[in-house]
């Protein structure tokens, strides 16, 4: 077990982790890097074999295990990422790997982990509970507990991010890394500023789950009452103790960013990169926007692609409302022939495209007063939602902006 993280054990992880990654080079973003001022680069680790960096730090972790403690059993609690890297590492050493998933977890997460070689045990309706039932199997049958983070051989694996990013990009002057419980933000930090103590190392978390924040400005490591965010992958309410002083030492900023702001930097990800990355990956992207700086590189850490479909759905929905590219209004109209013809005249002039309509009769009693019309249409953005609200009223309609019911 590795006692502290040093140059030795940073660059035998790095080696080591060779043989289970996919070489996930830098890709240049014109669109982030026109949006920010600065050269943006992206560090797609949700192109790994298993969706996504975790499978660095376990395959690390379990090569330093002895030949005994791989033959007695691996043990470990999560309910996506970490499970699937300790499934797919564990089958590659051809040890036995036992993953205890919360009931609440997706049915394609563990039959995901279950294809990897794991025996899944669900248990309790939280990550904790389901890591405390993990370490007391632990106890009783002898297994090998793989944490998470909380590990210092784990986040050396995962440290070997940064070598590959540094040997790439020599001049990069900004690392920004998604932050849960802090394993993969100590690995990456204290190994780039071995290698380049200039490299400013930027931390992200989802603003209603920043423990590495809170703990950094008290002095220690402090538990959250609540970790609430659709970032599941980093809703972690205590960062991990063995890791803190290197997070302590080497971060040297810590940015929090709102679920909103996730759901649009999935479309900005989607549609100038073709790519799936999960809301926790997307934080350095949504954080791009408050680095107080311009003309630097930049490589934001896309953590992991694991999103399952309806959760995308959901996301793409909510993404092109806040971006303006659907939107719904609601007008009333006197109820006689021609009316509706009016209103989509108006609309087809202004280049809007009606996806659903919703014509009312009883919203009043005198429906010679009027009737209410709804109307669902695509935009191209904020100014032509505006353009065409403009136009309604030019030609004496009185439009309100409604909440869109998809």
């Amino acid at each position: 077990m590795t006692k502290e993280l040093t140059m030795e054990v940073f660059e035998e992880a790095a080696e080591r982790v060779k043989k289970v990654t996919v070489n996930t080079r830098l890709i240049y973003s014109d669109y982030l890097s026109a949006q920010t001022g600065n050269s943006v680069y992206l560090k797609p680790e949700n192109m790994q074999f298993t969706g996504a960096y975790k499978v660095r730090g376990a395959y690390y972790k379990i090569s330093t295990l002895t030949q005994e403690e791989k033959d007695k059993g691996l043990i470990t609690a999560s309910a996506g990422n970490h499970a699937q890297g300790v499934a797919y590492a564990a089958g590659l050493f051809h040890a036995r790997s036992i993953v205890v998933m919360p009931t609440t977890t997706p049915l394609m997460k563990v039959n995901r982990t279950k294809n990897y070689g794991a025996e899944v045990i669900l248990y309790g309706s939280t990550f904790d509970d389901a890591s405390e039932y993990a370490m007391k199997l632990a106890s009783e049958k002898g297994y090998t507990f793989i944490h998470p983070f909380d590990d210092l051989d784990v986040a050396a694996g995962q440290g070997s991010i940064a070598i590959e990013i540094i040997k790439e990009l020599p001049t990069v002057d900004y690392i920004l890394v998604p932050v849960g419980g802090g394993g993969l933000a100590a690995g990456v930090s204290t190994f780039a500023k071995m290698l380049n103590p200039n490299i400013k190392i930027i931390a992200v978390e989802p603003a209603r789950a920043n423990c590495l924040q809170q703990s950094i400005r008290q002095g220690r490591v402090v538990t959250l009452p609540t970790a609430n965010t659709i970032a599941d992958g980093t809703a972690v309410k205590t960062p991990g103790s063995k890791i803190f002083p290197y997070l302590q030492k080497n971060i040297d900023e810590v940015i929090t960013v709102e679920d909103d702001e996730l759901i649009v930097a999935f479309l900005d990800i989607v549609e100038n990169h073709k790519m799936i990355v999960e809301n926790s990956g997307l934080l350095t992207v949504a954080a791009l926007k408050q680095l107080d700086c311009k003309n630097k590189k930049i490589v934001s850490v896309l953590s992991g692609g694991n999103m399952d479909v309806i959760t995308m759905s959901s996301v793409v929905q909510h993404g092109l409302i806040a971006r303006s590219r659907i939107f719904t209004i609601s007008v009333l109209l006197p109820d006689k022939p021609g009316e509706l013809v009016r209103v989509a005249d108006v609309i087809a002039k202004e280049q809007g495209n009606v996806i659903k309509l919703e014509h009312n009769q009883f919203v009043s009693i005198n429906r010679n007063d009027a009737v209410e019309l709804t109307v669902t249409m695509e935009a191209f953005g904020h100014e032509h939602k505006e353009r065409i609200i403009q136009a309604l009223k030019e030609n004496g309609f009185s439009p309100k902006l409604v909440r869109p019911n998809l």
